[in-house]
Formats: structure tokens, sequence, C-alpha cells
């Protein structure tokens, strides 16, 4: 069984994701604040509802009410008045009183058109009325004026009767008008009480909603993100030890645990890149050990072989000389033959003699006109370069800091090369090129020779490789090996340009100034030589 996301579900810890975590907390405060507003906006209503109500509606029938009793009591007045004394005037009242009456009436049953028990006491008022002004008001009014009316004295009695039967009428409608505007003052008073409660609560839900809020980030996100960020801090001090705590929710647990299975990696690449560094460190300090006694090897054999290759040599050219023609033809190729391999021998020792002090012996540092030491160079080639008939130009040289010898050294073999492997039928042409490149400069020497091809591009930089037969072109295949370690001696790089097909472009740098390393010549150079 495995938690959210395929996340193991740890024991005692929440599978929850921080954004399962969050839409799980938004929907709940969205809903209690739903709630809330729901009963918020009903109580509002309500007490709208009944404000309104209150007033427009009780008060108002309240007042026409008693607006109505008053009219009624100026027809009382007015038509008692007419009737003890028989003057006109007293009528006006009850005319005013009636027209009142009606506006009143009507007004009332209009408010209490949603109310039928109210409506029925309006009724019991429009009866009770209805009564006085049929048997006391309507019959004095209709008689003639000047003179008391006989009927207001006979029906005195019967009329106070009525009229207190309309007057027990109002008092009872406006009983139950004033009651039922109480009950409305009332009820709204407890809807504004429950809106002010419904709304504190609301404000108090939202500082809860936002404090769970602000302590649900700061314990599920902050506080671990602040302590992921203090362990990655000290493990990017240094600290590859230091384990990455997981905490919070199960997606920064997982990134917890995540980056700290990266740092334990880190820290196994670390060993095994300690050890292999170590391991380099001591094959270096073999491989320097080594080539430093290949060198000193290199030199001493070179050195030790001059003295009896020479005395090899002598005497087989002087075997040639004084029996040359005297013993049989095949006498004659053996003592050619020992000739031939001593004089190559002697070229051959010459050349690893002089591949040995590259950086050895030559290590003198100045700066260096390249263009006065190609001059030179083209001098001691003149007699090969005067035979093939190879014309040799070149771009203006720079001076640059680095050994003359060497750089004698460079442009005798890279110049000798291009003369020596030149395409039959053809004139040499050889141009030296240079350009700047930074702290660099890159030079081209470019042929049109037979070329070189681009499987032996890296080939014919080794030492004693050679392509073609001596009997084709005669050299050791030293050459370009030499020159190769004077270009890395210089602190820059050789090869073939691939995208030269007309024949060979060798390209190199330079620096400007030597590299650390190549100020710094083998300790024994000298005492081999004294040795020597």
């Amino acid at each position: 069984m495995t938690g959210e996301e395929g996340l193991p579900p740890a024991r005692g810890l929440s599978t929850w994701t921080t954004r399962r975590w969050l839409r799980a907390g938004v929907a709940a405060s969205l809903a209690v604040l739903a709630l809330l507003g729901v009963t918020g906006a009903w109580v509002l209503g309500r007490t709208a509802s009944i404000s309104q109500e209150l007033v427009d509606v009780k008060s108002p029938a309240l007042n026409s009410s008693i607006r109505l009793e008053s009219a009624l009591l100026n027809q009382e007045t007015g038509i008692r008045g007419y009737g003890l004394t028989g003057t006109a005037a007293f009528l006006a009242p009850y005319q005013q009183g009636l027209t009142e009456q009606k506006a009143s009436t009507a007004r009332l049953a209009e408010l209490l058109r949603g109310d039928a028990t109210e409506r029925e006491g309006l009724k019991a008022v429009e009866d009770a009325v209805e009564r006085w002004h049929e048997r006391f008001a309507r019959p004095i009014a209709a008689s003639p004026p000047g003179a008391p009316t006989p009927l207001a004295t006979e029906r005195a009695v019967e009329g106070k009767a009525a009229f207190d039967a309309v007057r027990a009428a109002m008092a009872a409608q406006q009983e139950e008008l004033q009651a039922a505007r109480e009950e409305a003052r009332d009820d709204l008073l407890g809807t504004m009480t429950l809106r002010n409660w419904v709304f504190s609560a609301i404000a108090l839900v939202i500082v809860a909603l936002a404090t769970l809020v602000f302590e649900g980030l700061r314990r599920g996100i902050t506080t671990p993100l602040d302590r992921l960020g203090e362990d990655a801090r000290a493990v990017t001090g240094g600290d590859f030890e230091h384990p990455i705590a997981q905490t919070g929710p199960a997606d920064l647990r997982r990134l917890s645990a995540e980056i700290d299975s990266m740092r334990r990696r880190l820290v196994r690449e670390l060993a095994f890149t300690e050890e292999a560094r170590l391991r380099l460190d001591a094959q270096a300090a073999d491989l320097r050990r080594s080539n430093a006694e290949l060198e000193q090897f290199a030199y001493v054999a070179s050195h030790d072989l001059q003295e009896p290759l020479r005395k090899v040599s002598s005497f087989t050219q002087l075997l040639q000389r004084r029996y040359g023609g005297q013993l049989d033809a095949k006498a004659d190729q053996y003592i050619d033959f020992a000739v031939d391999g001593a004089n190559r021998m002697q070229i051959l020792i010459n050349d690893l003699l002089d591949f040995s002090r590259v950086g050895r012996v030559h290590h003198t540092h100045q700066s260096v006109d390249l263009g006065a030491v190609l001059k030179r160079t083209l001098s001691a080639l003149s007699v090969g370069i005067e035979e093939s008939g190879a014309v040799v130009t070149h771009d203006d040289l720079p001076s640059l800091v680095a050994d003359p010898t060497q750089m004698g050294m460079l442009w005798q073999n890279l110049i000798g090369n291009a003369v020596k492997f030149r395409r039959a039928g053809e004139t040499p042409r050889i141009h030296v090129s240079a350009e700047q490149e930074g702290e660099l400069w890159r030079f081209a020497v470019t042929d049109n020779g037979i070329g070189i091809a681009p499987e032996y591009a890296e080939k014919v930089f080794v030492i004693f490789q050679r392509l073609h037969t001596k009997d084709a072109y005669d050299g050791s295949g030293i050459g370009l090996a030499m020159c190769k370690k004077i270009v890395e001696f210089h602190g820059g790089t050789i090869g073939i340009d691939p995208a030269h097909t007309r024949g060979a472009r060798i390209t190199f740098t330079l620096a400007t100034t030597l590299p650390e390393h190549a100020g710094h010549a083998d300790e024994g150079g000298d005492d081999v030589r004294r040795a020597g």
C-alpha cells in the first residue's frame, strides 16, 4: 500500500502532500465561510424584512387607526352638537370626519390586507361605525337645521351606547395593532442581536481561519523549508555527513529524502573521487619519475652510444674505401649495408638526443622574434628549398616569450617536412600564417604536398611512427613528435586541420607568456650531462 502520488507511507506520518493539505484547508474554509455567509445573509434579510414591516405596515396602521378614531370623535361631537342645537356649523366637523374616516379606513384596509386577524378587527370597527351611523348619525344629520332635533334626545342613550361600541371596537383594534407593533419591535431587536452575534462569529471565524492558515503554513511549509534550507546550507558548507531531516507534508518529505539521497550519493562520489585522486596522484608521481628516468635513459643512451657508433661508422667507411671493389659483389653489398645502417643509427641517435633535450637543456626564457627565427631556419634549409624549388611565404609573425632554440627546431621540422613530403611534378608552396586568439596565437603551416590521411592525424605525432618506408622518404619519425613536445612545453596544442585536403595544414597555438610548468627543467639533466 502506498500513499498519494506513489510516496510510501511513513509510519506515524501523514501521506498528504502540500497540495492536498491546501485543497482541504481551502475547501473547509470556504465551506465554513459560505455557511456563515448564508446565515449572515438570512439574518440581514430578516432584519430588513422586519424593519420594513414595522416601518411600512405596523406603525402606519396604528397611526391610521388613531386618525380614524380622531375622525369618528369629530363626527360624534359634530352630530351631537347639531342634534342638540340645530346649528348647521356643527355639520362641518361631521362632514370632515366622514372624509377622514373614508381615507383612514381605506389606508387601514390596504395596510392590513395580508393579516386576517387584524382585518377582522377593522371589520368589527366598520360594523360598529355603520350601526352608529345608521341609528344615530345619519338620521340626525338629515334633520333640517335651525332647531334642535327631537331624535337626538330620543336616541341619546342608544346613540351613546352605539358610539361606546365604536370606541370599544377601536380600542380593541388599537390594542391589537399596538401589540403587533411591539411584537415586531421585539422581533427586530432579537434579529438585530442575532445579526450582531452572527457577524461577530464571522469575524472570529475569519480571525481563527487566518490564524490556522498562518500556523499551518508555518508548521507545514515554512518551518520544513527553513529546516531543509539549513541542512542544505550545512551540506554546501562542506559538512557532507550532515543528514537532511525529513519533515512536513509528504511531498516535502519526499523532496528532503531525494536531496538526502543526492547528498549520500555525493558523499560516495567524493569518497571515490578522493580515492581516485590519491591513486592518480600516486600514478602521476610514478609517471613523472618514470618519464624522468626514461628521459635520463634516452639522454644517457644516446650520449653514451655516440662514441662506439662513431667507431663503427668510421671503420665501416674505412673498410668501404680501402676494400671497395677488391672483394666480390656480395661483400661490397654487405659493406654498403653496414655503412648505411651506421649512418641511419647516427641520425636516429642524434634525433633522439635532440628530443630528450627539449625542456631539459633548451629552456631559456626570453622574448623571441618568431619572424627572425623563421628567417634563420629558412637559411639553414636553403639547400633543400633550392633543390626542390619550394616557395615559402609567411605572415607577419609576433614576438613571444619562448626558448629560441626550441622555436628554431619547431620551424625546422615543420618547414622541412613540408619540403620533404612534396607532391611529385609540382612546385612545393608553403605558407606560414599567424592569428591572435585572446591570450593565444594560432599558427598554421600549410603546404600542397602529399597530405596526411585523417585516420593518421594523431599517429603522426607519436615518436618513431612513420607513414612511409625509409626508401620512399628518409627520416626517423621523431620530427612531429618533437614539435608536439615543444608546443606543449610552451603551453599550446598542435594538430592536423582536417578541413584542408589539398596538401597538409598543421596548426598549433603558443601562449604570449610561458606557462608556469614550462619554466621548470628536469633537475637531473645537468647531472646526467656531467656524468656523460
